[in-house]
């Protein structure tokens, strides 16, 4: 379907001269302009196969000043072809498994290369291992600057499936290619820039003349953003189409049974897309492309092809993140606004990656400023007072959430905050692929475009559009970088901005203001603001009576006190960032009241559930909770806390309760200060005092005092899934003594804890150590734990625990504290056990991985002097696995017995749910024998906050 827009520009004498000055521009930037290589290919089509058989030709011309002995191309569609590959490692850092456990056909791959040179003579080339998707051919010859040569290649390229990456194909035929040939890799600073493909879209090909034949079976249609270069040849069987583009670092393909692209056509500028708008009209849809194709016209520049494809896959691999979160039944957005939205991103997306030539993974800053920039921009002129939750921000229920009625645009910075409170934030001047997927996909995007905002509004009169708009057109047809695009933005003030540079992009410094001292009369404020973290950037003072701005100041703090005289223009509070323009890490000690007693005495603000942190009130936040276990029943209460969800110094949590089997009060509480250290591996110090109270025993309590310190460390590769914990605590407990729990006399105790864990964590493996000490005053007890878990090729697991423990001292006379061989007594009350007292029955049987790790109960059930076990496991297929348990276990005055156990795991989910069958063990055949229900093991988690981790491991 195509629908035209039709514009008349008007031709001006300032029109003109803007003309005039863009050639200019262009031909004073030839010094750096990039003579086109030539890639010239023939592609065969299997759409049954899903592999293209390729001849292709490139005419490689050495625009350097070096002589070169070598060429490198981008082989990106390898990076499918094994687990080794850089694709591959990063899909497990990111604990996606798909890539593992697909089959082979799935995987794509580039066979049967063959490059011959100019006189027909076979070239030799070669693949490393730290990039098997780069193709390294040696010429015969040494070529010289200016100099050219031509490469004959022949190749098959298997498509992988799109469910690694969304590029590939999918089960209905279509096939959305993406970085599937061979090309020039660029040439920059006296080398080919290497680099992998790890689903960045940051390839780095070289600029390029394209010409592509591609013969497709005649039942499938093609669409592109190449251009036609003559009528479509056909027979009965296939379809050959030529295709041409000058000056294009790559091309987007679609091969589809029924075309699933509609056309919008502005003057001569095409639009192909089938982003999903199936809710509103193809009117609508048309009226919405056309105004962010002229807004992002006038703020950049003109688009330097024909035709742009906007595809779904484009949208989905870097969404509207809270757009795409919200649930089909909430829809606090118009159709028209969500599709306008959803276009916009994508379309200053690809926009910037087809037509920018720049390093995106070094400098992917400036791409992901520009992006967010505009959009906020749009935002801002198209839908101003549109908030982050759109309509929801009407609902009388919602009124009192700071999460709804925050402006649309302020949503960028607390994507931010959320990482720079977890101490996960990171320089957005790092390379792309140095990031954590959150920062990558999220939260260095956002502050990107927040710190361009900012630098505008100090700037003022626009001047960071005008830099991109200068800057693009300097360098939309020649390689780039940032250090232009700064040089762009210096040219546009008078101002020093070096701190920006320093400070905002290639630093991870915190910027936090508060005021000090604040005075006032009828007419002026004076007041002195503290540099909480000594790093100095201007920062906007704001007066303001009755929530209206009636001055606005840009003062230029010093490093840690300074002192400010101001006309009051009738305020009654001031200030500091009010609109959110600084990337500031606190905005709670932003603000003075001018009128009360207590200048920053915030007023109590209960929410339910959960919320944004609200800079003007002490929130707290309610929200109903229940447990279970076999004494209490369910356990129902009201829980109090003030986390928000950003992170903050000081929390503290109160959960009363009530147990519906005892009918009495129950609960738990505590609170914790948060320390970080924002330039240390000692990256997160946590001191906490916490405390519960509910039944061991259908007639027992118990209390739990449990003071603590956490130290974190972490690896200097914030990537790297690598993390060590030390942990301190002091464990009280006082135990109600039990008529019907007889055989553990001990009631009250105190025990000191400390506990080192060094953990790394990925798809493809796991390993963990444990070291444990405990010391009461009646004993002691030193013990370490290893374990290490491996997916193999074959998708087959193979986990291994190896667990060892030793009383250093041991005065007491029953096994309560003793090492538990199947089960723990957990007389520190640590883990979720539903009925911790039970020694029959359903309850008895959960299995908790601890200490000795037998799942089989057997006669000796305790050691209370050593133990050391061994438990391994192996699936079989999918999550059926076979385990076996042995050790050595010593109890006083007794010879060390031999002990093991055998069966099935149905693992369902690791560590979450998980049954237990044992087949044999020391007791004999336990599958023959009676009872046999009472010997399965269970694992069943239904903390909320455990099962939370699963999902959100892979962004942080």
């Amino acid at each position: 379907m195509y629908i035209e827009i039709v514009i008349k520009p008007k031709f001006t004498l300032k029109a003109f001269f803007k003309i005039l000055m863009s050639i200019i521009v262009i031909f004073a930037g030839q010094k750096k302009v990039l003579a086109q290589h030539k890639n010239q290919l023939f592609v065969d089509v299997d759409t049954e196969t899903h592999v293209l058989h390729v001849n292709q030709k490139i005419t490689y011309f050495n625009t350097t000043n070096d002589t070169i002995s070598r060429i490198i191309l981008n082989d990106w569609n390898h990076a499918y072809s094994n687990l080794q590959t850089p694709l591959a490692s990063r899909f497990s850092d990111e604990f996606y498994r798909g890539f593992h456990l697909a089959k082979e056909e799935e995987r794509g791959n580039t066979s049967k290369l063959k490059i011959t040179g100019e006189k027909q003579s076979l070239l030799s080339w070669e693949r490393t291992k730290e990039n098997p998707d780069l193709v390294i051919i040696n010429l015969p010859q040494k070529l010289a600057p200016n100099q050219k040569t031509e490469l004959q290649l022949t190749y098959d390229a298997k498509i992988p499936s799109n469910k690694f990456t969304k590029y590939g194909y999918d089960d209905f035929g279509n096939m959305n290619l993406k970085n599937w040939f061979l090309t020039p890799a660029r040439y920059e600073n006296h080398e080919f820039v290497r680099y992998s493909n790890e689903n960045l879209d940051d390839i780095p090909n070289a600029v390029t003349d394209f010409e592509v034949e591609l013969r497709v079976s005649k039942e499938f249609e093609i669409s592109t953003d190449l251009d036609e270069n003559e009528e479509i040849i056909a027979n009965e069987d296939y379809s050959i189409h030529k295709l041409i583009g000058k000056n294009r670092i790559d091309f987007s393909l679609h091969i589809e049974p029924i075309a699933s692209f509609t056309s919008f056509k502005n003057d001569n500028f095409e639009v192909l897309t089938n982003l999903n708008g199936e809710k509103i009209t193809p009117y609508a849809q048309a009226q919405a492309i056309d105004c962010v194709v002229r807004f992002v016209k006038k703020l950049i520049g003109d688009y330097p092809f024909k035709k742009i494809i906007i595809s779904q896959t484009d949208y989905e691999r870097n969404p509207f993140y809270g757009l795409n979160q919200l649930p089909s039944f909430i829809r606090p957005f118009s159709d028209e606004f969500t599709y306008e939205i959803k276009f916009l991103k994508t379309y200053i997306n690809v926009f910037l990656n087809n037509s920018l030539y720049i390093n995106n993974r070094k400098d992917s800053w400036v791409h992901n400023g520009i992006q967010i920039y505009i959009m906020m921009k749009y935002i801002e002129e198209n839908y101003p007072g549109t908030k982050m939750l759109g309509s929801a921000a009407s609902y009388k229920l919602l009124k009192s959430y700071n999460l709804t009625n925050l402006d649309f645009n302020e949503q960028y910075s607390y994507f931010y905050m959320l990482m720079a409170r977890k101490n996960l934030d990171q320089a957005l001047g790092e390379p792309k692929n140095k990031l954590i997927k959150f920062n990558e996909q999220i939260a260095s995007k956002y502050r990107a475009g927040l710190s361009l905002r900012f630098l505008n509004s100090y700037l003022e009169n626009d001047a960071v559009s005008k830099s991109i708009n200068n800057f693009y057109i300097k360098n939309n047809k020649q390689q780039t970088d940032a250090l232009d695009f700064e040089n762009a933005l210096k040219n546009q003030t008078t101002k020093n901005i070096d701190w920006f540079f320093k400070t905002i992009i290639y630093s991870r410094d915190l910027i936090d203001y508060k005021f000090d001292k604040v005075t006032k009369t009828t007419d002026s404020i004076q007041f002195s603001l503290k540099n909480k973290t000594g790093i100095n950037v201007p920062i906007p003072i704001y007066g303001t009576n009755k929530g209206e701005i009636v001055f606005k100041e840009w003062i230029e703090p010093g490093p840690k006190y300074s002192i400010y005289s101001l006309a009051r223009n009738g305020a009654n509070k001031i200030i500091l960032n009010y609109k959110n323009e600084v990337p500031e890490y606190n905005l709670r000690n932003n603000w003075r009241s001018l009128k009360s007693f207590f200048p920053n005495n915030r007023p109590l603000k209960f929410v339910f559930a959960k919320d944004l942190e609200d800079p003007y009130y002490n929130q707290i936040i309610y929200m109903p909770s229940f447990e279970y276990n076999l004494y209490d029943g369910l356990i129902a209460g009201m829980r109090l806390h003030n986390k928000t969800i950003l992170e903050k110094p000081f929390t503290f949590t109160i959960n009363p309760s009530y147990s519906s089997n005892s009918n009495t009060f129950s609960g738990s509480g505590g609170f914790s200060i948060n320390k970080n250290y924002r330039d240390s591996r000692l990256f997160n110090v946590k001191y906490s005092l916490a405390g519960s109270y509910f039944h061991y025993a259908p007639d027992a309590t118990y209390t739990k005092i449990n003071p603590s310190i956490l130290l974190q460390i972490r690896e200097n590769d914030i990537r790297d899934n690598k993390k060590q914990l030390i942990y301190f605590r002091h464990v009280m407990v006082d135990r109600q003594k039990s008529e019907i729990v007889t055989n553990n006399p001990t009631n009250n105790y105190s025990v000191f804890n400390a506990r080192y864990i060094n953990t790394k964590t990925e798809v493809t493996e796991h390993f963990s150590f444990v070291n444990d000490v405990q010391l009461a005053s009646n004993f002691g007890k030193l013990s370490g734990e290893i374990e290490y878990r491996k997916l193999f090729e074959d998708n087959h697991r193979f986990n291994i625990r190896l667990y060892a423990g030793s009383f250093l001292y041991n005065k007491i006379n029953n096994d309560y504290f003793s090492f538990g061989i199947d089960r723990p007594t957990d007389y520190l009350f640590d883990y979720g056990l539903y009925g911790r007292s039970e020694s029959s029955g359903f309850f008895s049987q959960q299995f908790i991985l601890a200490e000795g790790g037998f799942k089989s109960k057997l006669n000796t059930a305790f050691a209370n002097q050593w133990i050391s076990t061994i438990n391994t496991g192996y699936n079989i297929w999918n999550w059926i696995e076979v385990y076996g348990d042995v050790g050595l276990v010593k109890n006083k005055y007794q010879s060390p017995k031999f002990i093991f156990d055998s069966g099935i795991r149905l693992n369902l989910v690791t560590d979450y749910l998980e049954l237990y069958l044992p087949v044999y063990s020391s007791n004999g055949w336990e599958i023959t024998q009676n009872r046999y229900n009472e010997k399965i093991r269970f694992i069943i988690t239904f903390s909320p906050k455990a099962l939370l981790n699963l999902f959100n491991r892979k962004w942080f």
